[in-house]
């Protein structure tokens, strides 16, 4: 039996959201904690699941306030280190009036960046049945190493490997070199989970199964998920393709952590049933969870903080 359900390595910071204007009309920011494989983590710890994160902040308020947020949210903190010079990465959220958003990253350098080899926990991932990971860990080379130390450990000790690319192509240095990292994931995942946009860009393909394909014929992926927005996810299974429609929401403010909510729904579920024997009605039940679980988190500012319960997902999936 192993400790943890789910060991995630990344990015932790702070995102400002916007939250309205000041008396002299000038925009407030509200501190959100974020970073999407704590996101991930935040939601399997409010399904039950027993998660810790391997990652590093700034020694300073926010990484103060960071490492006191995913510790009080139910995730283990000790593979969390701290940078006595670089500060924590902040990101600067600016949400359009359909609730998408576009990113500035303060992060040169920024904490996160800073972590190394030395420094990633093995025995952590070593207890975890699932390792999940990004790309923002496999930007710089430093903590480009120590993800690739923890992605071979996870192998070495049998974990189910879990992969988002996550991409934010502000942060690197080019696009090329972020396609070479990502395709490096590819070739050492079990689980997929890739936006629409992304598998565009990856694949050069406009059709995802077109995009799927083109992945399946290079990589050994047992489970491809697509989060396509509006138009609802699909699940890509051995030879099955199933597609579920999305819960969408009046009163939907932002979409921050969505895909990272509908990932640790998707884990959530391979922790309950396993990877094998997912047919059809499992598939549309585990993408309709994780739509539902998704839809809900876009009402909220944030995500790490207030994702929702089980009894909020099931309602949304009865709607």
């Amino acid at each position: 039996m192993k400790k943890y359900d789910v060991v995630a390595l990344g990015e932790l910071l702070i995102d400002f959201t916007e939250n309205g204007k000041s008396n002299q009309g000038n925009p407030l920011f509200e501190a959100n904690p974020g970073g999407a494989p704590c996101n991930v983590l935040a939601m399997l710890t409010k399904l039950g699941h027993k998660t810790a994160f391997i990652g590093k902040v700034g020694e300073d308020f926010f990484g103060e306030q960071l490492r006191d947020v995913i510790t009080e949210v139910g995730i283990d903190a000790k593979g969390l280190c701290t940078d006595k010079e670089i500060h924590t990465t902040l990101a600067m959220v600016h949400t359009y009036p359909d609730g998408d958003r576009d990113f500035s990253f303060y992060r040169n350098p920024g904490a996160d960046m800073m972590l190394n080899k030395t420094e990633v926990q093995a025995e952590l991932i070593k207890e975890t049945k699932i390792f999940h990971f990004g790309t923002l860990s496999m930007t710089h080379e430093g903590v480009r190493e120590a993800t690739k130390e923890a992605i071979r450990i996870a192998e070495e000790s049998g974990a189910v490997i879990s992969f988002d690319p996550n991409l934010r192509p502000p942060l690197w240095n080019s696009l090329d070199e972020a396609k070479e990292q990502v395709l490096y994931g590819l070739a050492h995942c079990h689980i997929l989970k890739i936006s629409d946009n992304e598998i565009q860009w990856l694949t050069g393909e406009e059709d995802y199964t077109a995009g799927v394909n083109w992945i399946r014929e290079r990589y050994q992926i047992q489970l491809i998920l697509v989060s396509m927005g509006k138009e609802g996810s699909r699940a890509y299974y051995n030879g099955t393709m199933v597609e579920v429609k999305p819960f969408l929401q009046k009163n939907t403010i932002e979409t921050t952590g969505a895909g990272d909510t509908f990932c640790g729904c998707v884990l959530h579920y391979i922790c309950e049933h396993g990877m094998e024997g997912l047919d059809e009605n499992k598939l549309k039940e585990m993408l309709t969870f994780a739509n539902a679980a998704a839809s809900v988190i876009t009402t909220r500012k944030g995500a790490l903080r207030v994702m929702p319960t089980r009894d909020e997902i099931q309602k949304t999936c009865e709607m």
